[in-house]
Order: structure tokens, then sequence, then C-alpha cells
């Protein structure tokens, strides 16, 4: 089983992302939902900051309703996000709830998890997703319930399925086939492929106009979008951005900013600049294509600095 060690400065600038960060003001109460496909339904998360008015509804939810069951393909961010899901998915049908997707470790993606619990829904997560939330699922809780409170908030759910290198499920003339990725945005990215629909669902792997937030390898991320791009799928539902969209622009603009990245902190590095100096200066070009440019490019900096000093 993998384990993950964090120390506390990591886990609050890395996972803890809660995942990626200015507050709008946006009340959860206000989301809909947009049909992308037959019988899928996702919500676009805010570009904003966990706060007791929105309960940590920042990453894109939803659910896939098949013949026989459904299928939540990210669970949301707390358990009362998680509650409003599972509201959604009542007002629309009364299938039983089979199958839940926890996508990553980041708490934006698996804390609504725990609203699901008495559905007794399959959990289906990476191999290393286990690991990740045993070393980081505590700190991120308790984070949690500093701004929402321990109602809101839920408990760390683990998966009950894990997928090591691929998995296929059924909903009833529904397959989706499930890939485990290599360390990228983190070390247990998972993404979903509705072959009905023809729709994938990198989850985290993929964001648009929000700033990428690198908790992982750079050049795992690398390729990463290469295996996305060479998917077959033309249209995509990211994990942050709009509820859907097209597949090769968005990977391009995501290509591009981690390009940037990588070719820019590594000309620092052989320049002997200073990691201080390189969060100043590297991929600042980027600044106006990315929303939360300056929450988080001084992070991946950071990160990215790390990796590739050691190349």
């Amino acid at each position: 089983m993998t384990s993950v060690r964090v120390s506390r400065r990591e886990a609050v600038f890395g996972g803890l992302c809660l995942c990626c960060l200015p507050t709008l003001g946006h009340s959860a109460e206000a989301f809909c939902l947009d049909e992308v496909a037959p019988g899928t339904f996702i919500r676009r998360g805010i570009d904003g900051e966990v706060s007791a008015d929105n309960n940590d509804a920042i990453a894109n939810i939803g659910f896939i309703i098949g013949r026989d069951s459904v299928l939540v393909t990210e669970s949301g961010g707390s358990r009362a996000d998680g509650n409003w899901l599972r509201g959604e998915i009542r007002k629309r049908t009364e299938k039983p709830i089979s199958h839940v997707v926890l996508t990553h470790v980041h708490p934006d993606h698996c804390f609504g998890a725990s609203a699901f619990s008495e559905d007794k829904p399959v959990f289906i997560g990476h191999h290393a997703l286990r690991g990740a939330l045993e070393a980081r699922g505590d700190f991120y809780r308790q984070r949690l319930e500093d701004v929402l409170g321990a109602e809101k908030t839920g408990s760390v759910i683990y998966p009950t399925v894990e997928v090591r290198e691929s998995a296929e499920i059924d909903l009833g003339g529904r397959k989706l086939n499930f890939t485990a990725h290599g360390t990228a945005h983190t070390n247990c990215d998972l993404s979903m492929l509705d072959t009905e629909s023809g729709l994938l669902f990198p989850a985290d792997l993929l964001f648009v106009h929000r700033i990428p937030s690198l908790d992982g390898s750079l050049l795992g991320w690398l390729k990463a979008t290469d295996w996305l791009k060479n998917s077959g799928a033309k249209r995509a539902v990211p994990g942050h951005g709009p509820t859907i969209v097209d597949l090769d622009p968005a990977l391009a603009d995501i290509t591009r900013y981690l390009v940037a990245l990588r070719d820019q902190t590594r000309k620092a590095v052989s320049s002997d600049v200073s990691i201080e100096k390189a969060v100043q200066t590297v991929a600042q070009d980027e600044r106006s294509k990315w929303a939360l440019f300056d929450t988080y490019n001084a992070r991946n900096v950071t990160q990215a600095y790390k990796e590739l000093e050691w190349e």
C-alpha cells in the first residue's frame, strides 16, 4: 500500500489547497446542474476559497443515471455539499446510488462522500488513495471543521474498490471505464470515460480558467496530459471550470502553463537562481490567463523546483 508523508506546511499548500482558492460569497443554495449529456448532470464549482457560505463547493461535481443505478462522479467538498448533491439526485430519480467516485485526495473532491454512506455504494478510488487519505485525511477534516463546523464537514471515507490500472463498471446499458494514473496532479489521480456519451472525466488532471494546482509531479502531469490527448475523447468535464469543454483547446491551455512552469523552472535551476527568486519570476507571463494565479503559482514553482533540481 502506498503511503504519503507530508509536513503540516505541505498539507496546507499542497493537498489542502482546499483545492485551489478568492471568496466570491456564492451560496451553495444558488447552484444549478447542467445536463451535459443524456442522464449526466454536472454542477460547476466556484472559483473561490472554502467558506461557511459555500460549504467548500468549489469543484465540479455530479452524477450519471444508468438504466439500473446512479454513479456519483464527484461527491463534493463537505458532507453539506454532498447532501445538496444527493438531494438533486433524488429530485431526478429513485434509482439506487450504486457507485461514488473519489477521484483523488483533495477535500473539495472527496469530503462529500459521507453524505452517501446510507446508500451503501461502492466507493471507487485509485490504489494509492487510501494511503494518501491516511496521511492527510484527519488534517483536512480538522481544517474543514474550523471553517464549516463538524456537522457540515463529514468524515473521511476510504475507497472500497481500488483501481490499480483500469476497471469497468456497468450501470445498466451505461459502461464507465476508469484509469489509474501515475503521480501527476496528485499521487492518486483517477479518470473516467463514459463510453455511451464519449465524455471524459479527467477530474483535476484538467483545470480550465482556474490555475492548475501542483501537488504531485510536474513531469508526471505532462505525461498525463499526453494520455488525455490520446484518449480519443472530444469533450470533457474538467475538475474546475465550465461543466463541459472541448478537450483539445482545454488541454492546450493547461499544457502551455505546465510547459512554461517546467522550462522556466529548469532555467532557474541551471542558472543557480534561488527558489525564493524563482517563485517571483517563473511563469509570470501566464498571470493574465488564470484565475487565482497569485494564490497558487508560487506554490507550483516551489513544487516544480524541488522536483526538477534533482533531474
